[in-house]
């Protein structure tokens, strides 16, 4: 080990409600170091974003102005400083939203976030990691689905967002699993993919028996000692089933692309297939890098 320190040309941040993300990048978009913090938005008020940045970075710096990308829940009326939602169909991201500091170590800006007039909807940070595929992928004409706790289905055409919906299956699975009846008769970790892809088809041909097909859950765990991962992953899939049924005029005869963590991107191919679709599968992260980098190239040239 040298002891050498690490400078970055730019800094590139991923700045959500529960934690955020930082990355000391080279001109060209190589990462050279990554730190993490659970000091997201929520916990924040307006004066600590700035300090807070300055203790995660801090070793980055030297004596001249180094830039800071931003995006995510920073940018929200809650956060550091809004920066206003553009409207689509738009590209992924436009003007940078410029932060004020006291430190003179810095200059921040911020990405603006995505907003839809038409069957309202929102968006903060996704549109970042549709930046960093499109810079990948800039021929790319068809569907993103970028699943989480909001998972988001956008139609992509010509480089633009044309529309996009959002669907609150994570949330609902988190708030079903933890907070319900159902707590009781889902608590594992394994995974039973029959049980998963058999659920998926009951809701995507039968949406309108969800709340019923959930209450057999509790039932068959009481009558029949339905094991636990039987359970959980019959929800995970009575619940992506039912997004598949409402989301099915974004992906029918689409071209699909998957953006998010492995592991979720996983699950939502496993219930494509058996809808008789495919997906590549992308990594969220490497594409937030990528957003964040094709901004900071805008903002310098």
């Amino acid at each position: 080990m040298s002891g050498e320190k690490t400078y970055a040309d730019w800094i590139a941040v991923d700045w959500g409600t529960s934690n955020l993300r930082a990355w000391a990048m080279t001109s060209d978009g190589a990462i050279k170091d990554m730190v993490t913090s659970d000091k997201g938005m929520s916990s924040l008020t307006p004066e600590q974003f700035e300090p807070t940045l300055i203790s995660l970075t801090e070793q980055w710096l030297g004596t001249t102005e180094t830039p800071v990308i931003a995006c995510g829940m920073v940018g929200a009326r809650q956060g550091w400083a809004e920066a206003p939602y553009r409207t689509v169909p738009t590209t992924p991201h436009g003007a940078l939203s410029p932060c004020s500091t006291t430190d003179n170590r810095i200059s921040v800006y911020i990405l603006p976030g995505l907003k839809q007039d038409k069957h309202p909807d929102v968006m903060r940070g996704e549109e970042t990691q549709i930046a960093g595929f499109l810079a990948d992928n800039p021929d790319f004409d068809g569907v993103l689905c970028l699943p989480g706790t909001h998972t988001k289905w956008v139609h992509i055409s010509a480089k633009e967002i044309v529309s996009f919906q959002t669907v609150m299956t994570g949330e609902l699975f988190a708030l079903l699993s933890k907070n319900s009846v159902l707590r009781h008769s889902v608590d594992s970790k394994d995974w039973d993919e029959d049980a998963f892809i058999d659920a998926v088809s009951n809701t995507t041909a039968r949406p309108e028996t969800l709340a019923a097909q959930m209450f057999q859950i509790r039932a068959s765990h009481l009558l029949e000692a339905t094991q636990p991962s039987v359970s959980k992953s019959k929800l995970s899939g009575l619940l992506i089933g039912a997004e598949l049924a409402a989301t099915k005029p974004y992906w029918l005869g689409q071209q699909i692309a998957l953006v998010g963590d492995p592991a979720l991107n996983a699950i939502y191919l496993a219930a494509l297939r058996a809808q008789g679709l495919d997906a590549t599968q992308h990594t969220s992260d490497d594409l937030t890098v990528k957003g964040l980098t094709a901004a900071y190239k805008d903002l310098i040239s």
